[in-house]
Parts: structure tokens; C-alpha cells; sequence
């Protein structure tokens, strides 16, 4: 099979096509041939070995997985002997990492679920992207109930896009700050309102929100900290220590690595994320499309930093 391989630390260009093995499933585990994965700022994070904390996940001298890639969705291909709540043909989406190549195996107990005819393989991909996170992150970090205030800076992004509608959809109050292009498309996410960055520093705000969710690693706890209320929480998607996350109460920043949580709760998640789908409650947002050959321009443009929703990765 065809897989996008990364060796060494470097630019978009270390990921090279490589002919490997197809993987063989095991007892409990299933094949399948993906359809669609996307390339993500932590697949960026992972290849480069940038920011430097990035790398007690993927390997402190070089890549520990050689085959990136996270969120997939594609069609069981072979399935264990002992295995039955799959069948050759189902279409799924799931989260396992090795998902930028033509097969993966999956422990058929981990996080995969079915995936409806009504959804394409693109768009579910682009669940396990930010939904995956953005989901927690909101939930169990941040603790949202109904009627919190919410600000999500970086709206139009994978995670942004996504925690805007999930915020929205746990009947919270949302916020949503982008670039002036963008704003109308956080509008049509469900965003109570929008600010334009350009125009507007949202930090000015005082004991304005119950959560910050910075999806993108512009702003920082000090910064956020006169805009939150009393018992606020920062949260951060993007890898980092500081001394507000000691904290027990009062304000406070959060950080959280989704992607190390069990199977089981990420497979709740993406049954969640589904069921909202089908219900019209959520949709992904997707920029541009690539073919796995052109993956090393999927991580360019991702690097870029002006993506719009997720960017999604064609494997045929």
C-alpha cells in the first residue's frame, strides 16, 4: 500500500510515498481502506518536531510514528474472526494514528464508529479533526453548561468551527473571533457574535466570559485573564505550561491532550459528533482538498496558519 512516511524532523518535504506492508488485523481488530484523513496543525506539529513540546508526544531526536495522520473514514476491509460488531463494507470513522496511508488496522473496540450513507468520507474525516477536540476541550475542561458565555478565538478553524457549534449546541452563548473574510462564516456557525480581530481586541472585554477557548495559540492566559469572570477558565489548544493551570479556582488556563484519551470515550464522542450531524446541529467546514501524493502542499498550507475549517486528504 501506499503510505506518506516521515523519518526526520523538517519541512513538508520529509514526508515522502513509500510502498509498505498492508497491516494484518489481529484478534479484536479490523482493516480498512480509507478514504479521507486530514492534515492537521498537530500532524504539522509532529512532522517538524516545532513547538519543542510537541515533541514528548512524537519522539525528543526523531518521529516515533512514522505514518501520521489521525482522523480517517473509509470502508472495513477484512475483520478478525472474533470480531463482531463490524462487517466487511461497513462505512466508518474512527481515530487511530497511521491514517495518512490506504489501510489501517483499529482495535474494533477503539474509536470507530459506523458512518451514514447521508455523510461523505471528507466531511466525517473532518469530524475526528476538530470536533475530537473541541468537544472535550468545552465539556470536560472547561466545564460548559447551558448559559455559559463563550469566546472562541480562531472561530474559522478546524477546532474553532467545530467549538462553535458544539458550544452552541450545549445552549451556550457564543462568541466567535476571526479575520474580517471569515465572519460571516462564523455567523452562519451559530455564533451569537463576531469580532473582528482587525477591528477589535476582544481581551478588552472585563468579566465578559465564563470560557476562553483560544483554538489557536494567539493569545495567552495573561491576556484573556481581566475578560474572564471570576471562576473563568482559558483554555488553549495549543501545548504550553504556565503556572495559571496549578490553580483549583478562580480564573484559570487549562490545557488538555484529547488525543490520549481512552477508546472508549473518544468513541462516544464520535458517535456524538455523528448523531449531531445527521441532526443538522453540525457540519464540517473544508477549505481545500488534496490527494495523498500532494500531502507534503496539504502540510504547506496548513503551515500557513490561514486555513479555513479542515483540510482534507483524498486517499485513493
Amino acid at each position: 500500500m501506499l503510505a506518506a512516511v516521515v523519518e526526520r524532523y523538517g519541512p513538508p518535504e520529509v514526508l515522502t510515498l513509500r510502498e509498505v506492508a498492508v497491516p494484518r488485523p489481529g484478534p479484536g481488530q479490523i482493516l480498512v481502506r480509507i478514504h479521507a484523513t486530514v492534515a492537521t496543525p498537530s500532524d504539522v506539529a509532529f512532522r517538524s518536531g516545532r513547538p519543542w513540546i510537541a515533541r514528548l508526544f512524537s519522539g525528543l531526536v526523531k518521529p516515533r510514528m512514522p505514518i501520521l495522520g489521525d482522523a480517517f473514514a473509509g470502508v472495513v476491509a477484512e475483520i478478525a474472526a472474533d470480531v463482531a460488531s463490524f462487517s466487511v463494507g461497513d462505512r466508518v470513522v474512527g481515530s487511530a494514528f497511521g491514517a495518512y496511508a490506504q489501510f489501517v488496522v483499529v482495535d474494533a473496540a477503539s474509536a470507530v464508529v459506523r458512518l451514514p450513507d447521508s455523510l461523505g468520507f471528507g466531511e466525517a474525516a473532518g469530524l475526528g479533526d476538530g470536533g475530537l477536540t473541541a468537544l472535550p476541550f468545552l465539556r470536560d475542561t472547561g466545564l460548559l453548561a447551558p448559559g455559559h458565555h463563550v469566546l472562541v478565538n480562531g472561530a474559522s478553524g478546524s477546532v474553532g468551527s467545530a467549538a462553535i457549534q458544539i458550544a452552541t449546541a450545549m445552549g451556550a452563548i457564543v462568541t466567535g473571533v476571526s479575520s474580517t473574510r471569515n465572519l460571516e462564516l462564523v455567523r452562519s456557525l451559530g455564533a451569537d457574535r463576531v469580532i473582528d480581530y482587525t477591528a477589535e481586541d476582544f481581551t478588552a472585554a472585563r468579566s465578559a466570559y465564563d470560557i476562553v477557548f483560544d483554538t489557536v495559540g494567539k493569545s495567552s492566559f495573561g491576556a484573556c485573564k481581566e475578560a474572564l469572570g471570576p471562576q473563568g477558565i482559558y483554555l488553549t489548544a495549543v501545548p504550553t505550561v504556565s503556572p495559571a493551570m496549578l490553580r483549583k479556582s478562580g480564573r484559570r488556563a487549562r490545557f488538555s491532550a484529547t488525543g490520549l484519551r481512552s477508546p472508549e470515550e473518544k468513541t462516544k464522542d464520535l458517535q456524538q459528533l455523528v448523531d449531531w450531524t445527521i441532526a443538522g446541529r453540525l457540519r464540517t467546514v473544508i477549505d481545500r482538498e488534496y490527494d495523498l501524493h500532494q500531502i507534503s502542499a496539504a502540510h504547506a498550507y496548513v503551515e500557513t496558519g490561514r486555513k479555513v475549517g479542515s483540510v482534507v486528504v483524498r486517499i485513493q
